[in-house]
């Protein structure tokens, strides 16, 4: 990879590149997550003295990754995050707050719903009424 450069990834392929990376002396500057279009972009980013590249995966809003944190210790606190502020599923977390690393007025802030029809979302919406005792 040259210095700047942002690989596209799949969840299936991941793990590979992150030990590439790691066998490569890269360290892990951040995990980002970011809504795109109908899901998130993950992007993983690494640096080695002054280089710095990354990893990108593009995910629909019920993906489930595979957590970095046993190559990268400190990814479990990125992981907490993105499963707490988007709800992205990651799992093998070496630490899982279980979506208590934040307190939140509002569970998942940035979580995308997968698209249902209005009939659906309507009997969604009255069951929550009833459990909140409207």
């Amino acid at each position: 990879m040259i210095d700047g450069e942002i690989m596209h990834v799949d969840p299936e392929t991941l793990i590979i590149e992150v030990l590439k990376l790691k066998h490569r002396d890269y360290r892990l500057i951040q995990i980002c997550a970011a809504n795109a279009g109908s899901g998130y972009d993950i992007t993983y980013s690494f640096g080695k003295e002054y280089k710095m590249v990354g990893l990108r995966l593009s995910i629909m809003p019920d993906d489930e990754i595979v957590s970095i944190s046993d190559i990268y210790a400190p990814a479990y606190l990125y992981e907490n995050e993105m499963h707490d502020l988007f709800g992205v599923k990651v799992k093998m977390m070496s630490t899982d707050y279980h979506g208590n690393l934040y307190r939140l007025k509002n569970k998942m802030p940035y979580r995308k719903e997968p698209a249902v029809s209005q009939p659906e979302k309507a009997g969604a919406a009255r069951q929550s009424e009833k459990q909140e005792g409207k």
